[in-house]
């Protein structure tokens, strides 16, 4: 049995075992069975999300929403961060705004969101951007500070301008930091998305975070708990079926990481 294999085989055997345990907590009768569903109802909740309260159209709404805010995260946090590597002033500045901006959770920027955008999708976005940028900076920052000077120099030599120096030396030998960025603020982003919609919600923006509220609120704990399941389903595809797949294929191919 190879690694790969049997790294598959222990998750699915910590998954059925938490699956058994859930199962046995339920048959015990220890909480209120509104307040500790069992399998079976979790999973009809499952079903009658999809099938007749439109999951699939607030998940693709929500998909579409976090699309968008990484898209412009991405290009804010690579062209402030290859700002800073052109401009020394730039990148005092930049530095210090990333170490405080990173720092703000997101929640505390809700009513300032509320105030300068509304209720509704464009707040979220900006939620998300927030939720991208700083991590992101930080990390491409860090991969640009640990490029090897001899690299510099012989771009130096051959009479690269500094821009050409960010494009031809710096993102290129940065690329495994900006990679691991992107993971990073995806995971934020998709915190941060989730926890927006279930305030914004309300107004409009019918997104995942909107229906778990709304579960919520109609105290259908069953239902709570099968959109949990759909956003880890929706994380696991990103992150096993999306950036694993880049690293196995790039990264990991090339000798850059293990």
């Amino acid at each position: 049995m190879n690694k790969k294999t049997k790294n598959f085989l222990v998750k699915i055997i910590f998954i059925v075992a938490v699956l058994v345990l859930w199962q046995v907590l339920y048959s015990l009768k220890i909480w209120p069975e509104i307040l500790f569903p069992s399998l079976k109802s979790i999973g009809q909740a499952f079903i009658t999300a999809f099938t007749e309260k439109e999951l699939g159209v607030m998940v693709l709404h929500s998909l579409s929403l976090i699309v968008k805010g990484l898209i412009i995260g991405i290009i804010l946090a690579l062209l402030f961060s290859s700002l800073s590597v052109v401009s020394e002033t730039f990148y005092t500045i930049y530095n210090m705004i990333v170490s405080m901006c990173d720092l703000i959770p997101g929640i505390a920027l809700i009513p300032i969101a509320i105030l300068w955008l509304g209720v509704g999708d464009a707040a979220i976005i900006f939620m998300v951007i927030h939720a991208v940028v700083w991590p992101m900076s930080r990390s491409i920052i860090d991969g640009f500070n640990a490029v090897p000077q001899l690299y510099l120099e012989v771009g130096r030599n051959i009479g690269l301008s500094p821009v050409k120096l960010v494009f031809g030396v710096f993102l290129p030998a940065a690329l495994p930091r900006i990679f691991s960025g992107i993971k990073v603020g995806w995971a934020r982003a998709w915190r941060g998305l989730i926890s927006a919609e279930m305030i914004f919600g309300g107004g409009g923006a019918l997104g995942i975070g909107y229906y778990i509220q709304d579960r919520r609120t109609n105290t259908d704990i069953a239902g709570v708990f099968a959109t949990i399941i759909v956003i880890v389903i929706i994380g696991i595809i990103v992150e096993y079926g999306l950036f694993r797949t880049i690293e196995n294929k790039t990264f990991k191919k090339w000798g850059v990481i293990r």
